[in-house]
């Protein structure tokens, strides 16, 4: 089959060994040797030895050069056919990143690129792997990190609370002053995060020594904007007592005053309620 090659011309000698030499396709270079190794006088059998490959490839090959010339040396493209990712894929998985992935039916709570590519394949029936998925997502300014766990508590009083606070804010004045509240902590000893030193080297940071915490208390006028804050040695009762006591003291013309809190224990203890009837029963 196809033992038989025809002289080669010189330009077509000097195409064929530019592929040799300088093609970046292992096979397409691997073909046109052949060809040159049949055209000094090699056998088929001596051809594939010393290529490393079956008899019946040196056949192929040769009977696709005798017939189309140096292009039937041209490998065909293997794999999959690629698939092209336009921008309205793109724009759609943008979208699909900030909605949650329960409201297309899958039984997952976060995005993953499997699942991406596979709501991808769906809605524009191509085949997009998701290693591909993954390498597009960066350029379009999307990151892979941790998500942020949140508590789901289903607060029956949710639309009614929500509703007495905006009445709150609506009819706040400086006789009715409304206030935003919370308690944070303060690491007195510094957090040390990375920073560039010599390769062997670790840098060093001063520190106190012994770690210390400072918890404070705050409340944020939602009229004018003001903020009154205290400092506690620890984050309980006492602390949330002394804010409340301040804000009497600073607001004393005031007929009430409405705190918006969270459902921390301290907003909520015994010792806090007692001294909510004491100043009830005083006023």
């Amino acid at each position: 089959m196809g033992t038989i090659i025809e002289k080669l011309t010189r330009p077509v000698c000097r195409r064929l060994k530019k592929v040799v030499q300088f093609n970046h396709d292992g096979d397409y270079r691997r073909r046109a040797k052949a060809i040159l190794l049949l055209h000094k006088g090699h056998t088929v059998k001596g051809t594939a030895e010393l290529l490393c490959a079956s008899r019946n490839s040196i056949n192929k090959w040769l009977a696709l050069f005798n017939e189309y010339g140096g292009s039937g040396l041209v490998p065909e493209q293997r794999g999959r056919p690629a698939y092209s990712i336009n921008d309205d894929i793109c724009q759609r998985l943008i979208e699909l990143i900030q909605i949650k992935p329960e409201e297309f039916g899958w039984c997952a709570s976060r995005w993953t690129s499997e699942t991406l590519s596979r709501q991808i394949n769906d809605e524009y029936k191509t085949r997009i792997h998701a290693s591909t998925i993954w390498r597009l997502l960066p350029r379009l300014g999307i990151v892979w990190n941790r998500a942020s766990p949140t508590l789901c508590i289903h607060d029956k009083e949710k639309a009614r609370k929500m509703k007495k606070i905006k009445q709150a804010l609506g009819s706040a004045n400086e006789e009715n002053p409304v206030f935003y509240v919370d308690e944070v902590d303060i690491d007195l000893n510094p957090r040390i995060g990375s920073c560039w030193s010599i390769k062997g080297e670790q840098t060093r940071i001063m520190t106190p020594g012994k770690n210390q915490k400072n918890y404070l208390a705050g409340a944020l006028n939602a009229k004018t904007g003001h903020i009154v804050w205290v400092e506690w040695e620890k984050k309980n009762s006492f602390l949330f007592l002394r804010l409340m006591a301040e804000l009497r003291k600073r607001y004393r013309q005031a007929k009430t005053i409405l705190l918006i809190a969270d459902n921390y224990i301290i907003h909520k203890s015994g010792i806090t309620k007692t001294f909510w009837s004491i100043i009830k029963n005083s006023v």
